[in-house]
């Protein structure tokens, strides 16, 4: 049964068919998959001008990815049975409008914090809209057009990867109005009144008639779990890591730990988990699980750690920046286009396997080209590499949410779907997390690596400049010491003290030298943290041998 409503009056019809406005409907709720995707990428790009406007340190631009990711990622568990419960129609409408007025709040944002707190609510919005278009789309199409309608999200998703950092980068570098950055928010307001618009005009009313209890002590076990591990992973680098960041991540580990034993007892006492139990006694559902976290975590994780080394490193601006990751987003849609071709119904598992392959090859690539090139890498060198990480992207995420699918039973796919839907996205906010802070923590050594390799260049710049040989020992020193002290400085607006008497750029000479060894020490911590995502790369292809070898039929088009 359908409800359809508009302003002039509520009309419900029982239509044993297809959905009469089911295909501008799909085009409400691609709108609503286009303004996610937008938002999950836009900040990486322009995170340094969003922070070199606001202040604060350099984890407000990990903060920017991952309270949206993490937050999405806890309303992922809660969100579909939200709509089972209330209608589907009626929470995506809260969800679009409230994902709206969130995106108003980042546009007019004051400080950091209060930036990162909307973010923060836009994924929760997120999280409550997203999952209702899948589950009307499953009612709208009949089985012959289902294929059809899902298959839309590829190419849409694809332009909007292709097209997201670009327009971040065109938004910021044009200043429309004044706005910079803002203006990446700003441009949800049109999107998102379309959609709502759309939605009550167009969406149908759907919910189960027999809804399942919201687990609202099990989503708190969850939420406070991943916040126990994910704070001190962000602020501990730049709090010196105090005993109470280890205290937190313990009991994190605790809190996961008492969310599992919660939910076993919920299920035997027959009430409703917020994940069933079952799920996990299950080899494929486990490994899928664990793989789509070192997957999702080496995807996002790098995406930061690229942001870090093109925007900071080598000084390009949000737009160039944005241009230079186009070969990616266009390998990726080359990846989905050849996966939907039939590859991933002949190969199944063995795409996923092929597809990790490739964006190891990819990586692996991407750092010889980063060391080799040095201070004449240009977009041109790197984006045969990238053009290569991104079809392996394409190839492998394809058949993952099948393939991790077929290994559960029926009546347990609900869960298993929303548990792996939430892991992708908290698999993204551990990515920022970790290699963020790993990538900051690395930055000092190797500034202090390059001073010491290059002292003697820089003796001979000195005794250039007329610095008497004497002097050059504690010149050196003290050189070396305000640049160590300035990379490892949390936030960069501040001038360390050792830098506020000897400054490098008080000599042109002293000051290219100075900003080579900084180059060259983004260019080092960016193969060493890119060494990292290897490491979850190769560990998520080892966790691809947990898995079914093939999607069932009906998962196909998921």
């Amino acid at each position: 049964m359908f409800v359809t409503t508009n302003s002039v009056q509520t009309q419900t019809t029982i239509d044993t068919g297809p959905y009469r406005y089911r295909w501008v409907a799909l085009f409400v709720i691609l709108t609503v998959e286009v303004m996610d995707l937008l938002d999950a990428l836009v900040t990486t790009i322009a995170g340094p001008v969003i922070r070199a406007e606001l202040g604060g340190s350099y984890s407000l631009i990990q903060w920017l990815g991952a309270a949206y990711t993490l937050a999405m990622a806890i309303g992922l568990l809660t969100g579909g049975r939200l709509g089972d419960i209330y209608g589907r129609r009626r929470m995506f409408l809260v969800g679009a409008a409230g994902f709206t007025l969130a995106s108003l709040a980042c546009a007019l944002a004051p400080l950091p914090g209060f930036l990162v707190g909307a973010r923060a609510v836009q994924g929760l919005f997120g999280a409550l809209m997203l999952p209702q278009g899948l589950g009307m789309m499953r009612e709208m199409f009949g089985p012959e057009e289902r294929a059809k309608a899902f298959g839309t999200f590829g190419p849409v998703m694809g332009l909007s990867s292709v097209g997201g950092p670009i327009l971040a980068g065109w938004l910021v570098d044009a200043d429309y109005f004044g706005s910079g950055w803002r203006m990446i928010f700003f441009i949800n307001l049109p999107l998102g009144v379309f959609a709502v618009l759309g939605a009550i005009r167009y969406l149908p009313e759907s919910r189960l008639e027999r809804a399942p209890r919201l687990d609202w002590l099990g989503v708190l076990f969850a939420a406070g779990g991943a916040f126990l591990l994910l704070f001190p992973l962000v602020q501990g680098r730049e709090l010196d890591w105090p005993a109470w960041t280890f205290a937190m991540l313990a009991l994190g580990v605790v809190a996961f730990g008492l969310f599992a034993v919660y939910e076993g007892g919920r299920d035997r006492r027959g009430l409703d988990p917020l994940v069933t139990p079952s799920l996990f006694r299950k080899r494929a559902f486990t490994g899928g699980l664990a793989l789509g976290l070192m997957f999702f975590a080496s995807l996002i994780g790098t995406g930061l750690v690229f942001t870090f080394y093109l925007q900071i490193g080598l000084g390009y601006s949000p737009l160039k920046a944005g241009l230079t990751t186009l070969p990616q987003a266009l390998g990726m849609v080359a990846g989905f286009v050849v996966a939907g071709a039939g590859l991933a119904e002949r190969l199944g598992r063995r795409l996923l396997q092929a597809g990790t392959v490739v964006m190891i090859l990819g990586t692996v690539v991407f750092t010889g080209t980063v060391r080799l090139s040095g201070a004449g890498i240009t977009p041109w060198h790197m984006a045969p590499a990238l053009l290569v990480l991104g079809i392996g992207m394409g190839l492998a995420m394809a058949p993952f949410f099948g393939i991790v699918l077929a290994g559960v039973d029926d009546e347990e796919s609900g869960s298993a779907s929303g548990a792996i839907t939430s892991v992708q996205q908290l698999g993204g906010a551990f990515g920022i997390a970790v290699l963020g802070t790993v990538f900051f923590a690395l930055l000092p050594g190797a500034v202090g690596r390059h001073v010491d390799d290059s002292a003697g260049a820089l003796r001979a710049t000195l005794a250039t400049a007329g610095v008497p040989a004497d002097a050059h020992p504690a010149v050196v020193a003290g050189l070396r010491e305000c640049l160590t002290d300035r990379v490892a400085e949390t936030n960069p607006d501040v001038t360390p003290p050792s830098c506020r008497d000897a400054g490098p750029a008080a000599d042109p000479a002293l000051a290219a030298y100075a900003a080579e060894q900084v180059r060259a020490g983004f260019e080092d911590t960016t193969i060493r943290t890119t060494g990292v995502s290897l490491l979850l790369l190769l560990s998520a292809l080892g966790l691809t041998f947990l898995l079914p070898r093939r999607a069932r039929p009906d998962d196909a088009g998921h």
